[in-house]
């Protein structure tokens, strides 16, 4: 069985964005999801993460657990049976903490692989680099606080970037068993992003030319979002 709710804070939530072929990103999404497009292109990217004070509702803080996580994912649309949806599909979740790489998939939606964050957080600059124990994956992110989006940024305006961010609060993750994904909705009390001015912006999964060749994938921007209250919500599991 698993925890339906789970809540805590939001410390430090970094999006890396990247302009994706949509073509290509199609050939990497399962059925029934589409690229999400902007300006024609799909949006995919990394979200990494700082959860702190993480527990069950009614729970007191002093129990609450924290976690450095990082998912590679794509903006998505889709039909069912209630008409049109947006969302996120998270092809992998990396984790540097045991808890959840155990408890993911099972008593809470979203199987995590083990991996080693390194992270500085000081002054309006991040350095995170994670490498993941399965030596699938490798991040290297540096970057510092920004005023505007980089200039070749399909987002013309911070204001179109975070509508088009804050659709994907409900994401399917992969899973294991090749026929199942989990469903999770996140849900803030408040929702601002910023721009992120960034240095480096890597991922080995993006970087893989058997997944996406040469000229169909580009940075595109990175924003930031701190010290946001939230709680996590499982969704209905989609079965392929």
């Amino acid at each position: 069985m698993r925890i339906p709710n789970v809540h805590g804070t939001i410390k430090r939530r970094l999006l890396i964005n990247f302009r994706v072929d949509p073509a290509v990103m199609q050939r990497h999404l399962p059925a029934p999801f589409r690229p999400k497009l902007h300006d024609g292109h799909a949006i995919a990217g990394m979200c990494l993460i700082r959860l702190e004070n993480i527990r069950p509702r009614r729970f007191p803080t002093m129990v609450g657990l924290s976690s450095e996580n990082a998912a590679h994912r794509c903006a998505v649309v889709w039909e069912d049976d209630a008409g049109p949806r947006e969302g996120v599909y998270i092809a992998r979740r990396d984790t540097g903490s045991l808890l959840n790489h155990l408890a993911g998939g099972r008593l809470f939606p979203g199987e995590h692989q083990r991996a080693r964050f390194d992270v500085s957080d000081n002054d309006g600059r991040i350095a995170l680099q994670m490498r993941s124990a399965d030596g699938a994956v490798a991040i290297d992110i540096l970057g510092r606080d920004a005023d505007q989006l980089p200039a070749g940024s399909s987002f013309r305006t911070l204001d179109d970037a975070s509508a088009f961010f804050e659709g994907g609060s409900l994401g399917y993750s992969a899973t294991s068993s090749g026929t199942r994904l989990d469903g999770l909705v996140l849900k803030t009390e408040s929702w601002k992003v910023e721009p992120l001015a960034v240095e480096r912006a890597r991922s080995t999964f993006f970087e893989n030319p058997a997944m996406f060749p040469a000229g169909s994938i580009a940075f595109d921007c990175a924003l930031i979002m701190r010290n946001l209250p939230h709680h996590w919500e499982a969704a209905q599991d989609l079965y392929l």
